[in-house]
């Protein structure tokens, strides 16, 4: 009986024709990025480890060891492409000059060389490190298969801008097979959500009427659309937004049951923090007043500026 074995041969063959800092530094969007491998890995995995549905189990835990497969292809992709500044850094090969250079391609390049050797770092392309918060499982079937298929649509799409920003033939094969997987995988996750009878809405308890079929129309003005997200025979549109404000029966504002202990103690803080509307002191604004303050108290008006152009006091008026 086997748990986990690593297999040396990798999943795509990585092929890559010259070295390139600058783009090892954009591939770790893949590596250590939100929606990059080890996110997807540590998703599935954890989902499948607390599923008790035998086929979700399998499909999770099949898809969350095949990404890791997936962070040895990016991971090993990066290394390559730092491989040159990695030997010339550690034997000083080139001068000064070029070394800093080459150090300072783009991105996280000269910290992906210098702290981590070149080697890949559980980073995202910006240097920011691997969190477990891009983990975003519910526990709830329905809902972490919906948000499994938008991670993995989103990982296609990164895996798209990549391919755009290479002309290495080699490096755009495997990121071609990345991005492909991602599109498989999709389509798994879509058939086990429907493999689910009722899947929509997730969770078990019903939507309450008449909320469910609801569309309240709060961004009004030019460029009202409709469409079949907002109009036709399943949705009530609310136009004028008094018909729903508030939407249960009671007047739309905050109350809370105090004890009188409570009550009392919230009087004497009502009391003392109260506002005075007939109090208007001259405060730090009024006295450090100077040009382009507006007016303040006691009637001074120091005047504002016409434009944004006009605005730079400190420039000679005389020019």
């Amino acid at each position: 009986m086997k748990m986990f074995m690593h297999n040396k041969r990798l999943q795509y063959t990585v092929r890559v024709g010259e070295t390139n800092p600058a783009l090892a530094s954009l591939l770790l969007e893949q590596f250590g990025g939100a929606d990059g491998e080890l996110a997807a890995a540590m998703r599935y995995f954890t989902q499948g480890l607390a599923e008790d549905d035998p086929g979700r189990k399998d499909l999770l835990l099949d898809i969350a060891t095949e990404e890791l497969s997936h962070l040895e292809v990016i991971g090993s992709i990066v290394a390559m492409l730092n491989k040159g500044i990695k030997a010339q850094l550690s034997e000083a090969a080139l001068a000064e000059a070029d070394l800093y250079r080459s150090l300072n391609a783009g991105g996280d390049s000269h910290t992906q060389a210098l702290l981590f050797g070149g080697g890949p770092a559980l980073t995202n392309s910006s240097g920011v490190p691997w969190t477990a918060a891009y983990v975003d499982s519910r526990g709830e079937p329905t809902c972490d298969l919906r948000s499994n298929i938008a991670a993995e649509s989103r990982a296609k799409i990164i895996y798209e801008r990549l391919i755009a920003i290479t002309d290495d033939p080699g490096i755009k094969e495997a990121l071609g097979f990345l991005m492909t997987r991602e599109i498989a995988h999709q389509k798994s996750f879509e058939k086990a959500l429907y493999a689910i009878t009722d899947n929509f809405p997730s969770g078990k308890l019903l939507g309450i009427g008449p909320f469910a079929d609801m569309y309240v129309n709060t961004s009004q003005g030019d460029g009202d659309m409709s469409g079949p997200w907002n109009a036709g025979e399943q949705w009530e549109r609310v136009d004028d937004l008094e018909e729903v404000m508030p939407a249960d029966d009671g007047d739309g504002t905050a109350s809370v049951k105090l004890t009188r202990n409570e009550a009392t103690a919230a009087k004497k803080a009502s009391e003392r923090l109260a506002s005075d509307p007939m109090t208007d002191a001259e405060t730090g604004a009024d006295l450090g007043a100077g040009p382009g303050a507006g007016k303040t108290t006691g009637g001074e008006d120091y005047g504002t500026a016409a434009d944004v152009t006009k605005a730079d006091r400190t420039k000679d008026k005389a020019a």
